[in-house]
């Protein structure tokens, strides 16, 4: 099978929303009037973003839901999107199952494909993605991470530390000794709870809708892709403030602490807190508010069915600040993720 035909069979679609899709050298978009474009890209590599046993589908899935992310943070309803993907050979049934992840996706939010290239090469996904966001009275309704001011509050959407769970899991970071002679590692997840860490780390969920019913209520917001510290650490340089966590707050966000097969000593609170202040996966949303607009905020949250967390706040004083649940100064450090660190 050929480039080309590996296209028609697997990626070719009839364009919907835009002009002119896959098949020619450009494809051609036709934005709503009274909106900008918002564009975002993400590269997935094979061994460095997920794991070369990865079932394709989940990994279509995962490949869309990063840049949909973006879009999210962005406040953009998604428009289209286009794929650059290197492969190793021509596997059918890969592609098969690769598609169909990616493509459920799509059409559950309205974001069709519109173009790209194929190579031959280790494994490597790269999407960029185009959304629209309204202008009104001449100003873009864009969320963006340098509006946040001193007392707002800090919130956070769903759930955190999940995913970064399950990869240390998988690594065998997890493991633990057991207590029984000869010393040998045991599993550090009961299986079931496993599972449900991992379809977090390989099936992020976009929070789309949330963005949406954001705009004109969050001052500023991201998405939380190399972890809670790092990516908020953007907001506050972007917009020129400093912020104070209460991590006794942000610690209950770790779903996998209401599991059935979770139990006291399972994973050690210093790692629980690693977890959901360092480590990234999570793509959910983090986004500041005036206090003022607390009821706003959940009917937004309530509107796109997705539950958000006020977990600290916005203050002058540059920096971010950890403290416990009485108030303490936390003297630990965390550090989230960079690829070139």
């Amino acid at each position: 099978m050929g480039e080309f035909d590996l296209i028609e069979r697997y990626f070719k679609r009839p364009a919907k929303r835009a002009a002119l899709g896959v098949g020619d050298d450009c494809a051609l978009l036709r934005p709503t009037p009274g909106t900008q474009l918002a564009i975002s890209s993400d590269m997935l590599v094979e061994n460095r973003h997920f794991f070369a046993d990865v079932d394709p589908a989940t990994l279509g899935h995962k490949a869309l839901a990063v840049n949909l992310s973006d879009l999210a943070a962005c406040g953009a309803t998604p428009l289209a999107f286009t794929l650059a993907l290197a492969l190793p050979g021509a596997d059918e049934a890969w592609l098969a199952a690769f598609s169909s992840g990616l493509f459920a996706l799509a059409d559950a939010h309205g974001c069709e494909l519109i173009g790209g290239d194929t190579t031959q090469g280790p494994l490597n996904i790269c999407i960029t993605v185009f959304g629209e966001v309204p202008v009104l009275n001449g100003k873009s309704q864009a969320l963006l991470r340098s509006g946040a001011k001193a007392g707002d509050d800090v919130y956070v959407s769903g759930t955190l530390g999940d995913a970064r769970l399950a990869l240390d899991a998988l690594r065998g970071t997890l493991a633990l000794p057991t207590l029984a002679p000869p010393l040998e590692l045991a599993p550090a997840l009961p299986l079931a709870l496993l599972a449900q860490t991992r379809q977090r780390l390989e099936r992020p969920a976009p929070r789309v809708a949330l963005g949406q019913a954001l705009r004109g209520v969050a001052t500023a917001a991201l998405d939380l892709s190399d972890g809670l510290l790092g990516d908020l650490t953007h907001i506050l340089k972007a917009s020129g403030v400093g912020a104070t966590l209460d991590t006794s707050l942000a610690l209950n966000l770790l779903a996998a602490r209401q599991h059935a097969d979770w139990t006291p000593g399972l994973v050690s609170a210093q790692k629980q807190l690693e977890c959901v202040l360092s480590g990234g996966d999570d793509y959910e949303l983090a986004f500041t508010a005036p206090p003022s607009a607390r009821e706003a905020v959940q009917t937004a949250a309530r509107l796109s069915a997705t539950p958000v967390t006020r977990i600290g706040h916005i203050e002058l004083e540059p920096g971010l600040r950890l403290v416990d649940a009485q108030g303490q100064r936390l003297s630990g450090q965390f550090f989230s993720f960079d690829h070139f660190a």
